[in-house]
């Protein structure tokens, strides 16, 4: 005979014999509450009288009331835990419960027992005891059970900026959550109609210009910014309120990853650099990506690359029937195949090792994958390497940019869309020229082809790799100095995830041969991040001012000169025009004639010297 282990009770199954426990408890509690209610009920109709009343009657009704609580309730998942505990919801799903369950009682007693029965009122009268006794003991199991979890001693004091329904869930959170960290002890929001109003009883005590002061009479030691839809300027104001406050400032993950994974307290992170000059709320319509992403093949050059990347973890949310990465980095693939598919074995179809200087190789891979949909991120970008070495500017930005859309208008591509640059806006450098050529390029085909080609352009992205944030952490980390090219320099910034989610967009509203500039907010001083990056690090480290290098603006800019700004259709997305240009009237000897240098001296660059005729 074969001996048999006894297998202990699992962690659920003792969870769900508690909940199956409370389910049955919570019944019984509303069985008693319609006997109480149904037997006051008949008391009052005869004036408290209890020998005028038919208790035999009382008690079949009061039976009755138990056994339809139990069916009605089954049925409306009552008591199959579709609802939170003590939540509104439950309230409602309550009351209708009762609602029907008086109304069967209110026909059983008229037409069954009939005129020697009980008072025909009493199943009315007894609905608003029933429901409020039944909802006093959900309220009070509420109550109880929040007690338990209350934040512990050591918790900090908190207060939560923006009392919207945010502010009011993570208010809730962080005083019902098990083990929390944060005990809630005041709300800040800036609309005046909310001063008197409370969330879980915690009060809003002021505007945001009030926060020292509110921060002193509640001894907070942590704000938490709660208004999801914050963006750098507004964030850089409530940070600078909060250091004068002495208090630490935390922010929400951004709204995307919320929705994708729900929020926790753990999620709350101190405010970081890249919040404070480029968090750019992006409104996305997913319906409209859906329609020119879902089921279509999608290749994606520059793949191992920052912008490149993000764009490949993005698209592949929106179920493309291929998404091909393509680059000429084999450590940059890998990097963006782990990312996505958990693997960088580099054996699949998905990854695609070429250079976008080599027609030949671009127009085999095109015939063999015949995308249908092509992000164009390939490119160099780095101003001051380009301005020595102006021919690899020439051979991949332009030349590069020609290949791929002569190679996706061969296999009759759908949708184009070429990652720009806000150095194509009036452009005084070789990187600002060769991405100007190539959005004129894009415009070209577009023509040629009748289908949606087109240009997306936005400034600096923020922890793309050789940018401005790395580049001062190290120098920081080193001990510096910093450097800093003119203490008047500005640029434009956004976070790497919102480029990408405007890219996507604009491939779904844009026109054929447009060129769409992302809005990108103000100008930040770059003077100001390195300061406020040095004050964050808590160490002493100077600042050097180097000037500013060949073909770099002082201020840059988003739309050229005589450029459009028309937003049809989305309100940080601009639609304007640049002059198609037929890769015939390029010229690559005068692009090296310009590019020649003697000197200190560099020859001027025009338009028309750096590659057209």
């Amino acid at each position: 005979m074969q001996s048999k282990t006894l297998k202990a009770p699992s962690r659920d199954d003792s969870e769900g014999a508690v909940r199956l426990a409370y389910r049955v408890l919570q019944f019984s509690v509303d069985a008693e509450a319609w006997v109480i209610a149904l037997t006051l009920a008949v008391l009052f109709r005869f004036d408290f009288v209890a020998g005028r009343i038919n208790w035999f009657d009382l008690g079949v009704l009061a039976v009755l009331a138990v056994i339809l609580q139990a069916a009605i309730g089954w049925f409306l998942a009552l008591y199959r835990g579709r609802h939170q505990q003590g939540a509104f919801h439950e309230a409602q799903t309550l009351l209708g419960t009762v609602v029907l369950v008086a109304l069967g009682l209110l026909v059983v007693n008229v037409f069954l027992l009939g005129p020697t029965g009980l008072p025909r009122s009493a199943a009315i009268i007894a609905l608003p005891f029933a429901f409020v006794m039944m909802g006093g003991s959900r309220y009070l199991q509420r109550l109880l059970n929040e007690r338990k979890t209350k934040p512990r001693d050591s918790a900090q004091r908190t207060l939560v900026y923006g009392a919207g329904q945010t502010g009011a869930y993570l208010v809730r959170r962080m005083l019902t959550e098990p083990g929390s960290t944060y005990v809630p002890v005041g709300l800040i929001d800036d609309d005046p109609y909310k001063r008197h109003l409370r969330l879980s009883n915690i009060p809003v005590l002021g505007r945001g210009i009030d926060m020292v002061e509110i921060a002193e009479k509640t001894n907070a030691t942590a704000i938490v910014l709660c208004i999801a839809r914050a963006d750098a300027d507004f964030i850089r104001e409530v940070s600078d309120k909060a250091d004068q406050a002495g208090i630490r400032m935390m922010v929400l993950p951004l709204l995307s990853q919320v929705l994708e994974g729900g929020m926790n307290l753990g999620d709350l992170r101190d405010v970081a650099i890249e919040d404070l000059i480029g968090r750019h709320p992006v409104d996305t319509a997913v319906e409209s990506i859906a329609g020119y992403i879902e089921g279509k093949r999608v290749l994606v050059t520059g793949a191992g690359g920052s912008i490149g990347a993000e764009l490949c973890r993005q698209l592949s949310r929106y179920s493309p029937q291929e998404l091909f990465m393509l680059d000429r980095d084999e450590s940059g693939l890998h990097g963006v195949q782990m990312s996505i598919s958990g693997h960088g074995l580099l054996d699949s179809d998905d990854v695609v090792l070429a250079d976008i200087r080599d027609d030949k190789a671009l127009a085999d891979i095109f015939a063999r994958r015949r995308p249908q949909v092509v992000f164009h991120a390939a490119a160099l970008k780095h101003l001051p390497m380009l301005e020595q070495y102006p021919e690899e500017a020439w051979k991949t930005n332009v030349l590069g940019t020609l290949n791929v859309l002569q190679a996706s208008r061969h296999v009759d591509v759908e949708t184009f869309i070429n990652i720009s640059t806000d150095k194509a806006a009036n452009p005084i450098s070789i990187l600002g020229h060769s991405k100007r050529v190539a959005e004129k390029l894009t415009s070209w085909a577009a023509k040629a082809t009748g289908k949606t080609y087109l240009s997306v352009r936005f400034g600096n992205v923020i922890g793309s790799r050789g940018s401005m944030l790395p580049t001062f952490i190290a120098q920081i980390e080193a001990g510096g100095p910093v450097t800093v090219t003119d203490p008047e320099v500005t640029r434009y910034f956004m976070t790497i995830p919102e480029a990408c989610q405007l890219v996507i967009q604009a491939g779904a509203i844009g026109r054929p041969g447009e060129v769409l500039i992302l809005d990108m907010g103000h100008p930040v001083k770059i003077l100001d991040i390195a300061k406020r990056m040095i004050t964050k690090s808590g160490r002493a480290v100077e600042i050097v001012f180097t000037g500013l290098r060949e073909g770099e603006k002082l201020h840059e800019e988003l739309i050229g000169v005589t450029e459009n700004d028309e937003r049809p259709f989305h309100p940080q997305i601009t639609h304007t025009i640049v002059p198609a240009l037929d890769p015939t009237d390029l010229d690559q000897e005068r692009w090296a004639e310009s590019s020649i240098k003697t000197g200190d001296s560099p020859k001027p660059y025009s338009v028309s010297s750096l590659g057209e005729k």
